[in-house]
């Protein structure tokens, strides 16, 4: 695919969701990265309905820094792998406030340095928290939507993200993630796939390829 078609369907979508946004409800940066942690295998609205209950009353890394492991467990619970989940959040509200000097890193090597974190939660935090996008997070609707319209022939995150980012131009940055999320959420979705009412379709190679059979 060539970056000319790859824009032009961006485009496309961009037009369909002129709100495509990121789900994840939070204040600061990091309950922005609290939040991306916990969205890991778990949905979004999950975690939104987990964590105002968490934000309350534990909102900074002194805060998770003095939360008992156990406690922090229970609160973290509903949105799965809460035990693996609860120590790198703790690890990480430790590692901030030793390393840098309690907020969150603004550059993406800092950030891959924090215990938990790895590129698509990076991107996420730098994205989101900094209006700072230095690549984009693949998570499980991008790299569906990038290997069944074609910007992708990868099979892991990291190499669709450099395929994708060999195509789009960073202007676009900001918006990939999100409008493929909304895509796949509306029309793309994983299974049963709504072709017919894809706005895209005439530009795909999955619609095209269950067309011919």
């Amino acid at each position: 695919m060539t970056k000319k078609e790859a824009i032009n369907i961006l485009n496309i979508l961009k037009e369909t969701y002129p709100d495509a946004k990121c789900s994840l409800d939070f204040t600061t940066p990091f309950e922005m990265l609290v939040s991306v942690i916990l969205s890991a295998q778990c949905t979004d609205e999950r975690v939104n309905k987990t964590t105002p209950n968490i934000f309350k009353d534990y909102s900074t890394p002194e805060d998770f820094d003095k939360l008992p492991l156990e406690k922090l467990e229970e609160l973290i619970h509903p949105c799965g792998f809460y035990k693996n989940k609860a120590k790198n959040i703790k690890l990480t509200a430790r590692k901030i406030l030793e390393d840098f000097n309690g907020k969150v890193p603004e550059t993406m090597e800092e950030l891959l340095s924090l215990p938990g974190v790895g590129r698509k939660t990076a991107n996420v935090v730098m994205l989101e928290a900094f209006n700072k996008p230095q690549g984009i997070a693949v998570d499980t609707h991008a790299k569906r939507l990038s290997n069944r319209i074609g910007f992708s022939d990868q099979e892991t995150p990291e190499k669709i993200e450099q395929d994708l980012l060999n195509l789009f131009p960073y202007e676009y940055l900001k918006d990939i993630n999100h409008i493929l999320i909304y895509h796949g959420r509306a029309i793309c979705t994983a299974r049963s796939p709504k072709c017919s009412d894809c706005p895209i379709n005439s530009h795909c190679r999955f619609y095209s390829s269950i067309s011919k059979n």
